[in-house]
């Protein structure tokens, strides 16, 4: 996109930072180009003019798309908490059951008291874990290395299933037949019944 250098303010300093697009009011694309930014038709490479950046919106929280990968070593350590919570409170459930047969006054497993502590161990081992940089950094690079796969289409999924059905039917078409006739000529040489 040419730059119309009478657009450009004037500045006395070199070192003053120019003026934001927000701030002098221009956000508009000029007249005659396209106001999305995409790649290049043809390359598939964003031009420099036509890049775009995602900003975290006022207040910080940061949309999904704007994590990226990081976005799933969010979700894994949240959802690593939640097992190790449904674990702890299953060995609690347990562990409460002993000690009723030992001291029947217990009572049976109350959920009011087993949970919250499953809850605050699952988040004590996931805060644990989060600042372990060495773990953590493990959770990024496979989550860096999962955003790279080209996953398949549902018309490749769909096909490669129909490809595997009808591999297993006639395999299990053909040494069926096979059996059967194996056993047509073990009974012919060996006279069974």
């Amino acid at each position: 996109m040419p730059v119309n250098e009478d657009a450009k303010p004037q500045h006395d300093d070199p070192e003053a930072p120019e003026p934001s697009e927000e701030s002098r009011g221009d956000v508009s694309p000029p007249p005659g180009e396209s106001a999305s930014a995409g790649p290049d038709a043809e390359t598939g490479v964003p031009s420099g003019d036509e890049e775009r950046h995602d900003v975290a919106p006022v207040g910080g929280v940061a949309s999904p798309s704007q994590l990226g990968a990081q976005r799933y070593v969010y979700a894994s350590y949240f959802f690593g908490a939640i097992a190790v919570a449904f674990f702890v409170s299953k060995a609690l459930e347990l562990l409460w059951l002993r000690l009723q047969s030992y001291k029947p006054a217990l009572g049976e497993p109350r959920d009011e008291i087993v949970m919250p502590i499953s809850a605050l161990v699952g988040a004590v081992v996931a805060f644990y874990y989060w600042y372990r940089t060495r773990a953590r950094q493990l959770a990024e690079e496979v989550a860096a290395e999962m955003s790279k796969v080209t996953w398949p289409t549902r018309d490749e999924v769909t096909n490669g299933t129909f490809v595997v059905i009808v591999t297993t039917v006639v395999s299990t078409v053909f040494f069926a037949l096979m059996d059967k006739f194996w056993g047509f000529v073990t009974n012919l040489v060996y006279g069974g019944t």
